[in-house]
């Protein structure tokens, strides 16, 4: 079946963030000046205040996260907002492991309010949806 959700535009400044996803590695840059790993993979560090913003590195991440908070799209409803996806579906932040949050989703069958808890474990899966794209979605531990 093809893919028909939204595909995200890789831009310059995010290859690596999408050629190492494709190779089913999660990696976040990193502020050499804040000492603090960050997402959106832009090449500017976005902390206030940041000595020097452009003084950046990629890293790669644990893969490990926490559930920051949640939402099950379709639950109990079964209607989906777009006709791309299947319901019920879980959109999520997670806190990674490094520190950053990052706005995902989870991957598990049947998802239920039980199921899913503020503070759960979670690790970094990966979905091939192009030949040159892989998104992270992340599944409980």
């Amino acid at each position: 079946m093809a893919y028909n959700k939204p595909i995200p535009v890789p831009q310059g400044e995010s290859d690596v963030y999408w050629q190492k996803a494709k190779q089913g590695e999660l990696w976040l840059r990193y502020c050499n000046s804040c000492k603090e790993a960050y997402f959106f993979p832009t090449d500017i560090c976005r902390a206030i205040p940041c000595d020097n913003p452009r003084d950046t590195d990629w890293i790669k991440a644990s893969g490990k996260a926490t559930l920051y908070t949640f939402a099950i799209v379709g639950y109990e409803t079964g209607r989906a907002p777009h006709p791309g996806f299947e319901a019920p579906y879980v959109t999520a932040i997670v806190e990674l492991e490094e520190g950053p949050t990052m706005p995902t989703n989870i991957v598990m069958d049947d998802p239920t309010p039980e199921k899913l808890q503020i503070g759960m474990p979670l690790e970094v899966v990966f979905e091939d949806i192009t030949d040159e794209i892989a998104l992270p979605k992340f599944k409980p531990v």
